[in-house]
Order: C-alpha cells, then sequence, then structure tokens
C-alpha cells in the first residue's frame, strides 16, 4: 500500500506542473507499466482530481480546474519555497486590510497547518531562523487585482477613478490588457478609451474599480511585452550609458543591484557596464565601489562628471 501511495503522490505532483504528458511519457517517469498508468490515473479521478485524457495520436493527460479543490501537494522544495515567497510578499507593504501583502502575511501563518508532518519540524526551523529586510512598496488590493485580472480574461471594458503623482483624481473608461509587478509597484496596461492611446496606470492609485458589461477586441501591444513598455516609460528621460568599471563583476553588480544593467567580464578586475540611467543617479551608485571608471558614451555625461569633480575640488 505505502508503494502505491507513494507512486499516486508523484503522479499528483507531476500532473499539477500544469503541462500535458503522454502515457508513455509518464509510465516512463513513474517506471511503471501503461497498465498500472492508467489504474493509478482511475484512482486520482475516485479521489476528486480532474484528469483529463486526449486519446489517439498526440494523446496526453493533463490535471485541469474542477469545480472543488482538492488538496495540493507539494515536494519538499516547493513547500519551503513557498514559505519563502510569501515571508518575502509579506515584507513589501504596510499589510493595510484587503491587500496582497497582508494577504500573504496570513497565508505565510497558514500554510504549514497543511503541510506533512515531515515537514513541520523544517517550516518551523525555517521561521525560527529567518528574518526578512522590509523593503516598503504602496499596498495594493487582492480585491483589485483578482477584478482586473478577470476584466482581462473576459476582455470587459472597466472604470476607475484614478489619482495621478500630480493633480486631482480622474475618471477612467479603459480596456485592461496586462496586469505588471516591477520594483515593488504593481502596474496596469490598459487603452485609454477617451484619451485613444495607451496608458499605464499605478494600481494602488485606483480607487471604485468597476466592470462594465462593454467587452473590447485585443490590441496589439505597443512593446513585445508590456514590461518593456513600462520600463520604455519609467526610462524617458533617461540615457543609455557605456562605461568600463575597473572592479570586478560582482562588485559591480552590488553596487548596481537595484539597476537593470547589462554586465561583461572583460578581465578579473574591468567590468563593462551598459544601462540606461541620468549622471547624478550613476555616480551615486558608482561612488559606494571606491573604483576608477571610464564613459563611452554618452558625451554629455563625461561633461557633467568632470563639472561635478571640479566643484567637489573647489569645497574648502
Amino acid at each position: 500500500m505505502a508503494d502505491v501511495t507513494q507512486r499516486i503522490l508523484a503522479l499528483l505532483a507531476t500532473l499539477q506542473s500544469g503541462r500535458a504528458f503522454s502515457g508513455d511519457e509518464l509510465a516512463a517517469r513513474l517506471d511503471v507499466s501503461p497498465r498500472t498508468l492508467r489504474r493509478d490515473i482511475d484512482r486520482l479521478r475516485g479521489y476528486g482530481y480532474p484528469v483529463q485524457t486526449q486519446p489517439g495520436p498526440g494523446g496526453h493527460y493533463r490535471l485541469t480546474a474542477g469545480n472543488a479543490l482538492p488538496p495540493l501537494v507539494l515536494d519538499d522544495d516547493e513547500a519551503i519555497a513557498t514559505l519563502l515567497g510569501l515571508a518575502t510578499l509579506a515584507a513589501t507593504g504596510s499589510a493595510t486590510e484587503g491587500s496582497v501583502d497582508e494577504a500573504a502575511t496570513r497565508a505565510y501563518g497558514k500554510v504549514d497547518q497543511y503541510l506533512p508532518k515531515r515537514l513541520r519540524h523544517r517550516a518551523t526551523q525555517l521561521r525560527a531562523s529567518l528574518e526578512t529586510s522590509t523593503s516598503l512598496g504602496p499596498s495594493t488590493s487582492t480585491d483589485d487585482l483578482s477584478t482586473l485580472a478577470d476584466s482581462i480574461e473576459r476582455r470587459l471594458i472597466v472604470t476607475f477613478d484614478y489619482s495621478g503623482k500630480d493633480g486631482p483624481s480622474s475618471s477612467r473608461r479603459v480596456e485592461p490588457h496586462r496586469q505588471i509587478h516591477h520594483h515593488q509597484r504593481w502596474y496596469l496596461l490598459a487603452w485609454d478609451t477617451r484619451k485613444d492611446e495607451w496608458r499605464l496606470f499605478r494600481i494602488d492609485r485606483i480607487t471604485r474599480l468597476q466592470t462594465s458589461t462593454s467587452t473590447y477586441t485585443p490590441r496589439p501591444l505597443p512593446a513585445d511585452t508590456a514590461v518593456d513598455y513600462l520600463r520604455q516609460g519609467l526610462n524617458k528621460h533617461r540615457n543609455r550609458v557605456v562605461l568600463t568599471v575597473e572592479a570586478p563583476l560582482l562588485a559591480v553588480a552590488d553596487a548596481l543591484k537595484h539597476q537593470e544593467a547589462e554586465l561583461a567580464a572583460l578581465d578579473d578586475r574591468r567590468t563593462k557596464v551598459v544601462l540606461m540611467d541620468t549622471w547624478e543617479w550613476l555616480l551615486l551608485s558608482l561612488a559606494f565601489l571606491n573604483a576608477d571608471f571610464t564613459i563611452h558614451e554618452p558625451c554629455d555625461f563625461r561633461t557633467a562628471c568632470r563639472a561635478f569633480g571640479a566643484r567637489l575640488l573647489d569645497c574648502e
């Protein structure tokens, strides 16, 4: 019986990856015969797991969504990764009621209740040993994220009030296309039907979100990905910078850990850097390295840095 139980759990863990598997692939992974595999699939269905079968050439087995939520099976590494992920997410906001970070805090306190006995001690050890530094960002409503996800899937136009960085709140009517998580912020990429253009909205600044019954036809994204479009907007007032830093790659990577930079080791002591930045922020980051550097482009960055260095030399 123990062998059957272990085999069923292994089968379930494999199917819960979300992809489709051929019968031969599953039988090989589990080291069982096709007949045993079919019996185990029938057992899973008997336990309430909706396993879909596609017969014939190109046939497969796939675990689909059902009306009920059967027990989730995680292996040891997945369970620990889940706890670590919840702990990290819980440290990113102010725990406002109904926010993502507050929900993560509650889930972090519950998930180990459902772990097998062999893992509960490891979870307790993890809690006792773990401290997570706070990296505060604005709290974002789980209801808003869920509502927008549903609207994107069903292609429904939404309306909301939006508080911009500057100025009063305004009413918006948009076609929602993507939600983006970037640098502790949640964004919505949407087509603004009144302004007739693509816009990015901070979801924490959205209030009175409502879904309409009007549908829309999906539009091609304005960039390869929604993240690319967001980066273009964030980098709008920045320049492409190419420089060589007289320091090892790992040291440079640590100094630029909060920036999206392309790094390449030229040798053990020199690193090529390509990034989007302003010269002021670039100098601030490089100041922590205590290393020489050469700015190859743009030229006006070299001029600005020389002028700043001259001002420093004039200080008494």
